[in-house]
């Protein structure tokens, strides 16, 4: 061990095995970085090559060879559960005492103790949610803007706070960064100002008040900004990738000048800039210190050669700092890149590969995900999965916990006893929550929109099945429909962005098509360098079985990533991509849609403008696989279209003399 006695700086009577421990397993890029103990260090840490491992081994390094006491070290983290990881792995390194927070827990711990002491006044209480402060402003909102969920409404003043953009220089600021709010800016100003009004009067808090104080408390008082400069003396920063123009003040703050700060990031995995954070800070870091060392970790521990060169494939258009990711694993499954016959074909495949990982090679449930770009695609998943039994989780977001249809639900169980039949009632309780079918929303809106609108299709169904059933019934059918899912238990269902720092075995990635990924909502589009980064973030999840699949007849086609992804050197190992080039005949062979085919096309056609008259989903009409059935079979009368599989009495009654004219004309 070191000697406690000694000045930070200095070696003292250190025995030899005690680093040679702390560098045992690691390597050559790994033992850099443990070992470059002082001054301005960057570690650009690819997916899966030991991060938190290399972090926590310098650490531990800095205070064994007595670089720093443990107590001078302040280490931040984006979580309170990554920071309880690190301090429990430096236990396990023999190093007590170091200081592991987030950014909100360090700037809060130093509020109460110097904030009252210099100004004379106290903090005041944190609000743990801003949305109380929010409700009334919302729903003095104009429709239908009102009915906008509150926490988006509370992550654009988040958004701005982050940026250090006061209420007043909100609209100058969207302008200037092109950044498209939740709702019109004017009144997006208005809902701002009116929190921060509301929330002085009440002498509270929120989360971004904690940074703006600790950093207004160390401008004004010196003596403030001198006692935490004197307590620590060394900085380590991870995800400094996602580190926002307010974080990043304070920790200028803390460090006063000097350059004992290690950061840790991967600008590859830059995905949140919708909250306002930055990679700018990791990649100027030279700029800023000129002497600051910059170590690369490229060994990946996680994933096949094969994902890896399908990741690899897109780090050429990620910009910033050039990684390529090199395997350490043995060679495993090629990817599969690959069209399917439309939305409910891309739910059955991912379910039959689920269920083949499972029984032939053993991959438990839990060690496979579903990966999407925003939470109201978990629908289809979770029903598909439900239907066959297999358990299921789903990550921040399950369809009937959304607010869509959990307000609506409520209503629904209220309005058990009411007469009219359950479509009817369904559609007068969507209406209420401002259910429009001709909204142009930003993506959460989207969610909420898309979430109605299925729950509108989900009533229409079961009404055409069971016309005499009653409020209660449909509601004790969509519990049946959803019961798949288990808390801790089964596949996981997640965003990409929920996704981050997580891994697993087998990782499906469907839905790739142009304004899925890159995401388009009526017309905002997402900046396309960070989509492009959350497609490398859900393929560098996988460990060994990676499935990347789209709807070959999407509209507005498959994404242009696919492109990017299927290129390859004639050097690299070949990818299971049949791509959707491939003859017509080879895709009909494997059950797929007849792309292609005029009447097919006008089937679709005539299905679109259908579901826009009824102001439900395309699928709550027919599937595909329904109207590629009819094309085929071209039936001439109603009896022959009843035998036609998906097309049920109900759907004979209501779309059946429709039908028929189509194929008349065709």
């Amino acid at each position: 061990m070191s000697d406690p006695s000694a000045p930070p700086g200095t070696i003292g009577p250190v025995r030899t095995e005690r680093l040679d421990a702390i560098l045992g397993g690691l390597n050559d890029a790994q033992c850099q970085a443990v070992t470059a103990t002082r001054g301005p260090v960057a570690i650009l840490a690819g997916a899966g090559t030991g991060k938190t491992s290399t972090i926590t081994h310098r650490i531990a390094y800095q205070v064994a060879s007595g670089a720093f006491r443990a107590s001078q070290i302040l280490a931040v983290t984006f979580t309170e559960k990554a920071a309880g990881e690190l301090k429990a792995r430096l236990a396990r390194l023999g190093v007590e005492g170091v200081e592991a927070r987030t950014f909100h827990a360090a700037a809060l711990g130093q509020l109460s103790r110097l904030w009252p002491q210099h100004t004379g006044t106290p903090v005041g209480d944190i609000l743990e949610s801003k949305a109380p402060l929010i409700a009334s402003l919302a729903s003095a909102l104009p429709p239908p803007h009102r009915f906008v969920p509150r926490r988006d409404l509370a992550s654009e003043i988040e958004w701005a706070k982050n940026r250090m953009v006061p209420p007043d220089g909100y609209l100058a600021e969207v302008v200037a960064a092109s950044h498209v709010p939740p709702i019109p800016v004017e009144l997006m100003e208005r809902v701002y100002a009116g929190y921060e009004r509301r929330k002085r009067a009440m002498g509270k808090l929120d989360f971004e008040d904690m940074l703006g104080l600790a950093v207004r408390l160390f401008d004004q008082h010196d003596a403030a900004a001198h006692a935490i400069r004197a307590r620590y003396e060394a900085f380590t920063v991870d995800e400094y990738q996602d580190v926002n123009p307010l974080q990043h003040a304070l920790l200028d703050r803390w460090l006063g000048g000097r350059d004992d700060l290690c950061v840790v990031g991967d600008d590859y995995q830059t995905i949140y800039g919708f909250t306002g954070a930055t990679p700018s800070y990791l990649l100027a870091f030279q700029d800023r210190f000129p002497a600051a060392r910059v170590l690369r970790l490229e060994e990946n521990y996680r994933s096949t050669p094969e994902v890896l060169a399908a990741a690899n494939r897109l780090s050429g258009r990620l910009g910033g700092y050039r990684k390529t990711l090199r395997a350490t694993r043995p060679s495993g499954p090629a990817p599969v890149i690959r069209p399917v016959p439309g939305e409910e074909g891309e739910a059955s495949f991912v379910v039959d590969e689920v269920r083949r990982l499972h029984a032939s090679e053993g991959v438990s449930f839990e060690e496979m995900a579903v990966l999407y770009r925003i939470h109201a695609r978990s629908e289809q998943f979770e029903e598909a999965l439900a239907d066959t039994g297999i358990p299921f989780q789903v990550r921040d977001g399950a369809f009937l916990r959304r607010p869509g249809p959990r307000a609506a639900l409520a209503r629904l169980r209220r309005e058990g006893a009411t007469t009219g039949s359950v479509a009817e009632a369904t559609e007068r309780v969507t209406a209420g929550l401002g259910f429009d079918p001709e909204a142009e929303p930003d993506s959460e809106e989207a969610t909420r929109q898309s979430d109605l609108a299925r729950l509108r299709g989900l009533a229409r169904e079961f009404a055409a099945a069971r016309p005499d059933a009653g409020i209660g019934e449909f509601l004790e059918e969509l519990d049946r429909r959803f019961s798949a899912e288990e808390s801790g238990r089964g596949v996981n269902l997640m965003t990409y962005h929920r996704a981050k720092g997580l891994e697993f075995q087998a990782v499906f990635l469907p839905r790739l098509l142009d304004g899925e990924l890159p995401y388009r909502s009526g017309r905002n589009r997402a900046p396309v360098d960070e989509e492009r980064r959350l497609l490398y973030v859900g393929i560098t999840r996988a460990k060994r079985f990676v499935f990347l699949t789209w709807a070959a007849d999407g509209r507005g086609g498959r994404s242009p990533f696919v492109d990017e992804l299927t290129w390859r050197p004639s050097s690299e190992p070949r990818l299971a991509s049949p791509s959707a080039a491939e003859p017509k005949a080879a895709v009909r062979a494997k059950g797929a849609t007849p792309i292609g085919d005029p009447l097919f096309d006008a089937l679709k056609r005539w299905r679109r403008d259908r579901a826009e008259r009824d102001s439900v989903p395309a699928f709550v009409v027919f599937h595909d696989s329904t109207l590629a059935a009819i094309a085929s079979r071209r039936p001439r009368t109603l009896s022959d279209l009843r035998t036609v599989s998906g097309v049920g009495p109900a759907k004979l009654e209501r779309y059946g003399q429709e039908v028929l004219a189509v194929l008349d004309r065709n």
